[in-house]
């Protein structure tokens, strides 16, 4: 997954004091031993059933946070734990970006990252199912599901569509997004973004992560309950390898783009010797029928020899290959010799030799024909085209390529203050996850509310919304190169979610030996993430109108979750 570099402030600790402030305080109102004469108290007592306030028990999470029974005082609860753990996403997204800054790509930019980024959502997910009897878990991990579920959702549809929306700039007569352009207003035909290749494979692998589901769902699909233990147990396994190959492809990600760019900077260097053959005038390189013309390839190859032995040394190939003007391209010019020796020295004398170059050229032209057939065999234009073709792959992998750590001032503090932002969040994340899952569970009790939407809709905005603003303005910078990087970070979330997240619930389901009865919310997750994924990994480019169809799905996936529970009784 390609990661954002960003400078970002510290972040001040007044929000969150002033969360844990307010929660306390209420908490003194709300509590068992709060004041029955308290107008707030008397006001939020009138919010729910008398007979329901009298009868339920209310139980402070930890023994000293503040609890209550009724829809107004759940609600705030609601309100106070999802921004604490908003903060908590806050403080990892930012500390592990420094570190980013520092240590670069590789094991913090493709492991740490991404667990990081998902360590919210799986850990509101683990106290779902983790405390309380059997009885309690099975109704709580509903929440963990909705979480799940909305997450997905949230990032596909609602967080998608947006990010089209801000990103969009006028399309070009070649109907790819021209940078920084807007002066087509909101034309659903004629604006949109457009993304590079790399983002289409994180659209791919985010299809891919969605086997787990199918896995777990397997025996409810064929409406048996034998063997959904075993299914599961599967589903586990199979999600944490899921999550292994991701995190190592991540890992392996730059030493990737290296041997691409490498492969780039050859490219453009052979179709600079061809274009520097077809300029000294010594005719064209393809015959009338597209084939290698030999006579002009021999031609070359002697003027190319200057001590006339019959053979190109080393020298002479660097004597061509500095004479050609690269334009822009910095590259290595004895790296360059050395693979175009390997490319035609097929006897391994260490010379080129005529019949060897002969071969050579037609090799690569060759090549050059499969890489621009628009430009037809037998063009004039056809060796400027791959000339100009390579040197776009080039630039575009340069733009991509995030290699090099920025030189930091004071490297020691800054790791000591990303470290810091780690642990605080982590913190605080572990210490509200369960109070929060509690509150949610609470508030649907006393509004008769079905906890999975709640968790559906909230829950993702508290975990996600950290990552959902830096995208949305990351992607208002209206470049190639910066909605790439969103999306891919869209698509990377994704794919945790229904990876690391999925198997820390399937991991609650099997050790707690819960029911797995979520057909009607695994056939959203499954309809949304292939839908966007068989979208998305097929085009690199999206007019306008493709955010309405994100932004239907939002509302259609709560419609079928309603009407295959509710009416037909899925689950």
């Amino acid at each position: 997954m390609a990661t954002r570099r960003q400078h970002r402030r510290a972040f001040p600790l007044v929000p969150l004091l002033i969360s844990l402030l307010a929660c306390a305080a209420y908490g003194r109102l709300i509590s068992d031993g709060a004041s029955p004469s308290a107008p707030l108290v008397s006001v939020l007592r009138l919010a729910a059933p008398a007979k329901a306030a009298a009868e339920e028990k209310c139980e402070q999470s930890y023994g000293f946070l503040p609890c209550t029974t009724t829809v107004l005082g759940n609600l705030f609860l609601v309100l106070v734990y999802g921004l604490l753990m908003f903060k908590a996403a806050t403080y990892l997204s930012g500390g592990s970006e420094l570190l980013l800054e520092i240590m670069g790509p590789g094991l913090v930019g493709g492991l740490l990252l991404p667990i990081l980024g998902a360590l919210p959502d799986a850990l509101l997910v683990l106290v779902s199912g983790l405390s309380g009897s059997k009885e309690t878990a099975q109704s709580q991990v509903q929440i963990g599901m909705g979480l799940l579920a909305g997450s997905t959702v949230f990032l596909l549809t609602l967080l998608w569509g947006t990010c089209v929306v801000v990103g969009k700039c006028d399309l070009g007569p070649n109907g790819e997004a021209v940078d920084l352009t807007n002066t087509k207003g909101f034309s659903l035909t004629a604006t949109g973004i457009t993304t590079d290749v790399q983002t289409r494979y994180a659209a791919w692998i985010m299809g891919i992560s969605v086997i787990p589901f199918i896995v777990a769902q397997f025996p409810k699909m064929l409406k048996t309950h034998h063997g959904q233990r075993l299914a599961v147990l599967l589903a586990l396994i199979l999600s944490f390898l899921l999550v292994l190959s991701y995190c190592l492809f991540q890992v392996f990600q730059p030493w990737i783009q290296r041997r691409k760019l490498a492969y780039a900077k050859h490219k453009h260097v052979i179709s600079g010797i061809l274009r520097h053959a077809q300029m000294q005038s010594l005719g064209r390189l393809l015959n009338e029928d597209g084939t290698p013309n030999e006579d002009v390839i021999r031609k070359l190859f002697y003027k190319i020899d200057m001590d006339g032995n019959h053979t190109l040394s080393r020298a002479e190939l660097h004597a061509l290959i500095v004479g050609i003007n690269f334009e822009e391209v910095d590259f290595d010019k004895m790296d360059a010799v050395e693979k175009v020796m390997k490319d035609f020295d097929t006897s391994r004398n260490d010379t080129v030799e005529e019949e060897e170059f002969v071969q050579g050229m037609k090799k690569w032209l060759n090549e050059a024909k499969h890489s621009v057939p628009s430009s037809g065999p037998f063009s004039k234009k056809f060796i400027n085209d791959y000339h100009e073709r390579t040197r776009q792959e080039h630039d575009e992998l340069i733009d991509r390529a995030d290699e090099a750590v920025e030189s930091v001032e004071n490297p020691a503090w800054c790791i000591t203050k990303a470290v810091g932002f780690l642990v605080l969040g982590a913190a605080i994340a572990a210490a509200f996850a369960d109070p929060l899952v509690d509150a949610v569970h609470n508030f649907s009790n006393a509004t008769h509310i079905p906890s999975f939407f709640i968790s559906f809709i909230a829950l993702p905005l508290a975990t996600n919304s950290s990552e959902a603003v830096s995208a949305i303005i990351f992607a208002s910078r209206k470049k190639q190169r910066t909605c790439s990087l969103t999306f891919s970070e869209v698509y990377g979330g994704v794919t945790m979610n229904n990876t690391l997240c999925l198997g820390v619930f399937l991991a609650l389901i099997y050790f707690r030996n819960l029911m797995w009865d979520f057909s009607s919310e695994v056939l959203i997750i499954l309809v949304v993430c292939v839908v966007m994924a068989l979208f998305t990994s097929f085009r690199t480019t999206f007019p306008l109108w493709t955010c309405l169809v994100a932004y239907m799905l939002y509302p259609l996936s709560l419609v079928i979750v309603y009407i295959l529970d509710y009416i037909f009784g899925w689950s």
